[in-house]
């Protein structure tokens, strides 16, 4: 490298490393996903900006939303806001949650900072000349099992997976996007809404693209045919409910489009990509806005599921979980007016079924009562128009809103308040040995439903996983074979279910580190438990913890074939400072030999992390 080249790098380098120290100091998170930014909000903004306090006069906080972190952040340093919110740390706190991205985290996020750029970016080649993992499940089943041909990984050989290389995300707190890879590379978005393109086999960076919010979905490809070449483009969702489509190859938007107007919509199950058209699940924040304010107007926002037409990104249809249209309800002491029915988010991947022509969801809970009986359900659409083939509620009058458990409730409260027993992770559609099918769902409480596909979603099966039912225990989802579903469960471990009859057939208790968060670091104790979404090889499960760690447990009967700590600083190729933290929402990744897994995750309890790890066999 020459002598100016050299002085360029380290040009970059210093600023990268200034920009990240600026904008990493201070807050421990400071993202939308912790419940911090809502608190932060209801003490310092919502007086004047609750919606019947200001009379219209001033932005409220579905209008608020709209706008970007950073000229949310402008706002909150000129007068009348010098004073209140108090310090620069609260204000950048209270415009990211409101922003769903950080302030000024675009400065440092641009791949064109970093120090270990690819010497070349040759076109993409066919992508089924080289192993490939494509969207969330892998497959349209969403059954995240990679078969021995793409995995060329055996379960001999997993003992012997080593570190191959560390890549560090400047100013990310949570890796929640998961690496797709294709065609020698290796596709992620992440918390700053920065989504990268990197070479599978080294982890140099070839591109990344600013996305409008957070991106926590996983990336489809497909190829785009046209007369003179075929060129690749990808999709993903932010949390704007913005989808995108990029230029595979060299990162360049090649078209945007705004798929609910609810100004806390949200898009954080990946979108379904089936030959032509995009199938995008739409959840929201409502639930968590609605529950700790006192002035929000609950509530209005419903679940869906609609398909884009993947060239063009024209919505060729859009069906709701709850068909019918909010409408006004009550007013609270405070005057807000309250409306309903609203909720059953989409949160997971929907599941593709082309040989009966149907799409399958899991909804999540209502968010005022009645209870609307397609939420907390798995649904069946037609995959061309859209309308409801079937639905089967697996738990009823489940209305829930985050915040509604303590002494001091808001208004907004159900009085009955349900379970949050939602369906958040994606249904595992498998055939089995004596020809019948079926609907593996993993539910938010620890139960595990066997539905059949064949008889409008009819319960075949049930097997509860857990020794008492409690939100959380299974939510990003699980895995499965020819033979068995597997599930990772919150309450620490991993369990094999018989997909013919629901058999419990092995169970492993997990306990980890106490690295991640523990008493020495914050005074608080580790956060532990299983919930990100289980990987299968043939032979071989991958699980992600809280803890940070990762395992890989035999498939015969449970135990551990090997398992690496993640929660610790690492030395990145691309000279980013960077550690692992907890995993509780995407799973591994593996393709070509190599597995691949981000490390950081918040959601309250968790440790923040900005680094994606690429093991190989050595």
């Amino acid at each position: 490298m020459s002598t100016r080249r050299m002085n360029e790098a380290g040009r970059r380098l210093l600023i990268l490393l200034a920009l990240i120290v600026v904008l990493s100091s201070g807050a421990r998170s400071l993202l939308a996903q912790t419940r911090a930014g809502f608190v932060l909000y209801e003490k310092y903004c919502a007086t004047c900006h609750g919606t019947a306090a200001n009379g219209g006069k001033l932005p409220d906080e579905l209008k608020m939303r709209q706008m970007t972190s950073e000229s949310i952040y402008e706002a909150l340093t000129k007068p009348p806001h010098t004073t209140l919110p108090p310090s620069d740390e609260v204000k950048k706190r209270i415009a990211g949650h409101l922003g769903e991205r950080k302030v000024g985290v675009a400065q440092i996020a641009d791949a064109r900072l970093m120090l270990n750029q690819c010497p070349v970016n040759p076109p993409l080649g066919n992508l089924s000349s080289t192993p490939i993992w494509n969207g969330w499940g892998v497959d349209l089943t969403n059954g995240r099992f990679q078969p021995a041909k793409e995995a060329d990984l055996g379960a001999d050989q997993v003992p012997r997976l080593k570190l191959k290389w560390a890549f560090g995300f400047p100013g990310v707190e949570e890796v929640y996007g998961q690496p797709t890879v294709a065609a020698g590379r290796v596709f992620l978005g992440v918390d700053t809404g920065a989504v990268y393109s990197l070479d599978a086999a080294t982890g140099c960076v070839y591109w990344s693209f600013q996305a409008d919010a957070s991106v926590r979905t996983a990336i489809s490809i497909k190829p785009i045919k046209k007369p003179e070449s075929t060129t690749y483009g990808i999709y993903f969702g932010d949390l704007k409910a913005n989808v995108y489509m990029l230029d595979a190859a060299t990162g360049k938007q090649i078209w945007k489009v705004k798929v609910d107007e609810h100004p806390i919509a949200r898009i954080t199950g990946a979108p379904t990509l089936y030959q032509d058209r995009l199938y995008v699940p739409v959840s929201s924040l409502e639930e968590r806005a609605a529950g700790i304010s006192t002035v929000y107007p609950c509530c209005t926002f419903r679940g869906s599921v609609l398909a884009l037409d993947a060239n063009t990104g024209s919505m060729l249809w859009k069906t709701y979980v709850i068909p019918d249209a909010p409408k006004p309800t009550r007013k609270t002491s405070k005057g807000i007016q309250q409306w309903g029915p609203a909720g059953g988010s989409v949160w997971s991947a929907p599941t593709i079924d082309p040989e009966h022509h149907a799409v399958y969801i899991g909804t999540g809970d209502s968010y005022n009562e009645p209870a609307y009986k397609t939420t907390d359900s798995i649904m069946a659409l037609d995959m061309n128009t859209g309308k409801v083939l079937w639905s089967e509620q697996d738990t009823e009058n489940d209305a829930w809103l985050s915040g509604c458990e303590g002494s001091k409730l808001s208004e907004n409260c159900p009085k009955n308040i349900g379970p949050d027993f939602d369906f958040g992770s994606s249904p595992i559609l498998r055939t089995l040995a004596d020809g019948h099918r079926i609907l593996a769902c993993g539910q938010k409480s620890g139960m595990v439903w066997g539905h059949d596909p064949d008889r409008e979603g009819a319960v075949v099966w049930k097997t509860q996983l857990v020794e008492k039912l409690a939100l959380g225990m299974i939510t990003f989802g699980g895995a499965a074979d020819d033979q068995n579903a597997y599930f990772g469960l919150r309450t620490g471990g991993v369990a094999a279910v018989h997909l013919g009859n629901g058999a419990k057939k092995w169970f492993t208790p997990l306990t980890g580190p106490t690295t991640p968060g523990s008493a020495e670091d914050t005074g608080v104790p580790a956060a532990t438990g299983e919930t990100a979404a289980i990987t299968a090889i043939p032979g071989v499960v991958f699980s992600g913890g809280w803890d940070g760690m990762l395992r890989a447990l035999s498939t015969d009967d449970g135990h551990v074939l090997w398992d690496y700590n993640t929660a610790h600083e690492f030395d990145t190729v691309n000279h980013v400072p960077a550690k692992g933290g907890s995993m509780g929402a995407p799973g591994a990744t593996v393709a070509g030999g190599m597995v691949f897994v981000g490390s950081g995750y918040v959601f309250g309890a968790g440790t923040p992390g900005n680094v994606l790890l690429a093991f190989a066999v050595q």
